[in-house]
């Protein structure tokens, strides 16, 4: 849902307009006859109807009121602009400031309705999209949104912001304001039919803000928003409070009703994860969604727990779980080699993490689209097969003959036939144990890297992996860094490997651009971590933004999926299909959780 890049045609307005007068009024006609729409899905139908008073996983009666305290591990924040890529924004500030033209629901694979867009108009090709703003769409100081703003945002964004919205964004050729209500989107030559929805996702700025300041220079001071909260008290790195905006123009609408429910929201910093976990027990903060399985099983545990003052629960969820893993940086040349990629994933024993540090909690990951229907399975068949037949001669045969499972250790040999294993492909690759080393035979290069962490809690799982290799003579360094330094190195690609996330979610468009495709592999900040420039993976991706219909775009990920898997770019860690959250019970949920899981902007505060 979020997406090759192409340079921006946006430099060139007037001239294109010169140039393409007649198609442009031909195309302003065809606008004309179309039926405005209140929503909009990626394949069929929205389920919600024009009018619908609210999502149907929300109270539309929730109360308004109360103080939701947050924590948040990190090392501080020293800017209130989210959108560039220089320094660490407040947690909070694009949820909480910034409406958008659009607004997504969390029980369809991806359908949008009008927030700050009242309606929008787009014909059966997709080849561009009319936003009809809401008369009463308000920036945070009272002032109109404009169709002058959405254009102001998307140039800033795309120009100034971070290389993700370039990206994202990069099959737009022009932006036309018809009216003061009204602006018109124009693609090229492209059967991206996601960007009438993904373009519903940007962030809504006030140019009469910005008009007279520096974009990313800003600093510390709170910003004219467009969402449903202003920044209140802040104390620089340390903490910050949302302020409900009480006449906040979108309340009633049906994608606002029973949402945003808090006066206050706020955030405050821990540098430890341990520290944080005790002060949410000793009541400091209200909610926690936890990630370590050893704190799940053992640590919450106590009076507050016994009583009902803290509820504890596992709330399953349907959405996606993405991919979590070790990502080789391919762009170090000890990882170019896939061969050398595979052979490490042998070292990782996750049957023993999961028993010995899970407690059994945790299901191994075997698909970047894991717990959803796009995950490849088995050998490649049918549609699949027939679209990873055209790229035949440029994959190895292993996609179309071996079903991609990471390395497991249970059996009786377990550990040691892995590393057998490694070992083998590590000869293969040019290697071999000299002096108790395991250096390339040609350059005498040994082979030692250094992982990169920011959490300490990590080391427990990351430590077992080096003692495995070390079997083998690979020397590994853990580093571990503060959540600062980690993102600047990260944004820079200056690692070996890392432990990253790489989130999915059930229709996948334009984003894949910005994790798998070669226009990104070099683009500082992109979510292209492991640096993967293969021409098929390429293809593939385009493949997937231009799918037609659900069926199609299925197929066409799992190929994706699989190749991907094949390249050996990540060595899969495990996933869970239920969100571990605990909470004080001044807190309250709505009855149903979608698809996509808990969303804390559904809950409130008991009166």
């Amino acid at each position: 849902m979020t997406r090759t890049r192409k340079a921006s045609y946006l430099t060139s307005i007037t001239a294109a307009l010169t140039l393409m007068a007649a198609p442009v009024t031909q195309a302003a006609d065809e606008a004309e006859s179309l039926q405005p729409q209140h929503g909009i899905a990626m394949h069929g139908e929205p389920k919600y109807p024009e009018g619908f008073s609210s999502f149907d996983y929300v109270n539309p009666d929730a109360p308004k009121g109360g103080t939701l305290k947050m924590a948040v591990v990190a090392n501080g924040f020293d800017s209130f602009n989210p959108f560039d890529i220089r320094g660490v924004a407040a947690a909070g500030i694009s949820t909480y400031l910034y409406d958008t033209l659009l607004e997504s629901s969390d029980d369809e694979p991806f359908s949008a309705y009008g927030l700050i867009a009242e309606s929008l108009e787009t014909p059966e090709d997709r080849s561009y999209v009319v936003y009809n703003l809401r008369e009463e769409a308000r920036f945070s100081d009272g002032e109109p949104i404009t169709a002058e703003d959405v254009k102001f945002s998307f140039e800033i964004l795309t120009t100034k912001g971070h290389p993700f919205y370039r990206n994202y964004y990069a099959d737009v050729q022009e932006v036309v304001v018809e009216s003061p209500r009204r602006v018109r989107f124009n693609f090229g030559e492209t059967a991206n039919h996601e960007l009438p929805l993904i373009l519903g996702q940007m962030p809504i700025l006030p140019a009469h803000y910005w008009a007279d300041r520096e974009f990313g220079e800003n600093g510390l001071t709170p910003p004219v928003g467009s969402g449903p909260y202003r920044i209140g008290d802040f104390e620089a790195g340390r903490s910050i409070t949302y302020q409900r905006i009480d006449d906040y123009w979108a309340k009633d609408l049906g994608v606002r009703k029973g949402r945003f429910n808090f006066e206050q929201i706020r955030y405050d910093y821990y540098t430890d994860d341990t520290v944080a976990l005790e002060a949410f027990k000793a009541g400091n903060f209200d909610f926690r969604l936890e990630s370590s399985a050893k704190n799940w099983a053992t640590a919450y545990t106590g009076p507050m727990f016994e009583n009902g003052s803290v509820i504890k629960e596992a709330i399953e969820h349907h959405r996606p779980s993405g991919m979590q893993g070790f990502v080789f940086n391919t762009r170090k040349s000890i990882f170019s080699d896939p061969k050398v990629r595979e052979a490490l994933a042998y070292g990782f024993d996750f049957e023993w993490a999961n028993k010995n540090l899970f407690f059994g909690q945790y299901t191994r990951t075997s698909s970047y689209f894991e717990n959803s229907d796009l995950a490849s399975d088995g050998l490649p068949e049918a549609r699949e097969l027939e679209i990873l037949n055209r790229y035949r001669d440029r994959l190895s045969e292993d996609v179309f003959t071996e079903e991609y499972t990471p390395p497991m250790t249970e059996g009786q040999q377990g550990l040691r036939e892995n590393l057998r294993t490694a070992l083998q492909l590590l000869r293969s690759a040019g290697y071999a144990i000299k002096d108790g080393k395991m250096v390339h035979t040609e350059t005498g290069e040994p082979l030692a890297f250094e992982i990169l962490l920011f959490q300490k809690s990590f080391e427990r799982i990351v430590l077992p992996f080096k003692n495995n290799l070390a079997k083998l003579g690979i020397e590994v360094t853990v580093r571990l860094v503060d959540s600062n330094q980690y993102i600047q190195r990260v944004r820079q690609f200056d690692y070996d490997m890392i432990t990253q996330v790489l989130p999915q979610s059930d229709s996948p468009g334009n984003e894949q651009r910005e994790y798998w495709h070669s226009s990104t592999a070099n683009v500082n900040g992109s979510r292209n971590y492991m640096g993967i420039q293969d021409p098929v993976v390429d293809e593939l991706v385009n493949m997937v933004i231009q799918a037609p219909n659900r069926e199609e775009l299925v197929q066409r990920v799992r190929a994706l999926d699989r190749v991907l898997l094949h390249g050996h770019y990540v060595i899969p860690h495990w996933h869970l299909r239920k969100d571990r959250v605990a909470y004080w019970n001044q807190l309250e949920r709505p009855e149903v959780t979608p698809k996509n899981g808990i969303d804390l902007n559904n809950w409130w505060v008991k009166p």
